[in-house]
């Protein structure tokens, strides 16, 4: 005990600097500091950390160093940072989908309360306040093109329905697509839908 003890003082300050080296809004896990030493030491610095108002326990064993406003006071956590921690931890892969692909892509101005991911590793629901992140395990097709502007194309598409789908939509979607997205697209077509399919034809062939 006097062991776990005395690394936790050692791994206090040494996993303090790494928190604050990647600055304020950075999610992490235990995970990211394995190189520190052994897990209960790292646990238990983290602990004390967070008890001294340094990180905030977002849920077990996930942490972060909260942005600060001079108003507001402490920001939640961004989705993406959690989400990418998460993903990290677990070596997955992460694709938004649903209402909260169609609010990146610029298709919805509302935020949704639950954030939606995809992804190739375990299902998970992670409690934010008022929000939730929910990473939900699927197909390999449906995971092939994350990462990719194509891959959050296809699953706002998919959220929003072929009826629902008009010239503004495609407009929006295509003010942001370089020629670089164009061609991911047509290569990751066979990732889509039918309908979504030749949608997508039609984004890469615009001018």
């Amino acid at each position: 005990m006097k062991q776990t003890r005395k690394s936790t003082q050692v791994i206090e300050p040494q996993a303090r600097a790494i928190i604050f080296g990647h600055g304020r809004g950075w999610v992490f896990t235990p995970r990211d500091l394995a190189h520190l030493g052994n897990v209960n030491s790292i646990s238990m610095a983290l602990t004390r950390l967070s008890r001294k108002g340094i990180i905030r326990q977002l849920s077990r064993g996930l942490y972060d160093y909260p942005v600060e406003h001079p108003t507001l006071g402490r920001i939640a956590a961004s989705a993406d940072a959690v989400a990418n921690a998460l993903a990290s931890r677990d070596a997955t892969r992460l694709q938004p989908a649903g209402a909260y692909a169609a609010n990146i892509l610029g298709l919805s101005e509302q935020v949704p309360t639950k954030i939606l991911f995809l992804t190739d590793g375990p299902s998970r629901h992670v409690k934010l306040g008022k929000r939730e992140i929910i990473l939900k395990r699927t197909t390999p097709r449906n995971i092939a093109a994350a990462g990719r502007k194509s891959g959050t194309i296809v699953q706002a598409l998919r959220y929003l329905g072929k009826n629902h789908v008009d010239d503004q939509v495609l407009a929006i979607i295509r003010r942001q697509l370089t020629d670089a997205d164009k061609e991911q697209l047509l290569k990751d077509i066979k990732y889509a839908p039918a309908w979504v399919a030749e949608i997508l034809r039609r984004l890469a062939a615009a001018s």
